[in-house]
């Protein structure tokens, strides 16, 4: 099982430039019983930092596509619930789509990499678990504004 040790910036401290390669997908616990698995997610172990947020996405319209943003500080770790979807990752240079379809696992995105949330199955639920509170300040949402940042 990969761990959450993955080397990341201090989001307190500001924006470090990370590459796609530090956006992993990390194996959680899984406690196998006859009546039910059990998997849980402890912050600064099984990810790379300590939770502040947790929401989840779900009803998601057939083609609709969610994301579409980077974010300065933010670190996420994004679990397929139930059903399925992909995660297309872009830090300005390289691009990496990533298939999720276990609850058992997640894709940890590190702060300064544009992502985009697409191909939803049917009764799909996406949970992500943040690092901060919500902060619109936080989020690039133009994709021109990113790259500009990213690499000037």
């Amino acid at each position: 099982m990969q761990t959450a040790r993955l080397a990341h910036s201090d989001h307190k401290a500001g924006p470090a430039i990370m590459t796609i390669e530090s956006c992993q997908v990390l194996d959680l616990p899984k406690i196998h019983d006859p009546r039910g698995n059990l998997t849980f997610v402890e912050g600064n172990t099984h990810v790379p930092f300590a939770i502040e947020r947790v929401y989840y996405l779900y009803d998601v319209p057939g083609g609709s596509e969610r994301g579409g943003h980077a974010h300065r500080q933010l670190h996420q770790f994004i679990i397929a619930m139930s059903g399925s979807f992909d995660v297309l990752l872009d830090d300005g240079q390289d691009k990496k789509r990533v298939h999720l379809s276990r609850s058992y696992n997640g894709l940890y995105v590190c702060p300064m990499i544009w992502r985009e949330l697409d191909n939803f199955s049917s009764g799909s639920v996406c949970m992500v678990l943040a690092s901060t509170k919500y902060d619109e300040a936080d989020y690039y949402r133009d994709y021109p504004t990113f790259m500009r940042a990213r690499w000037s």
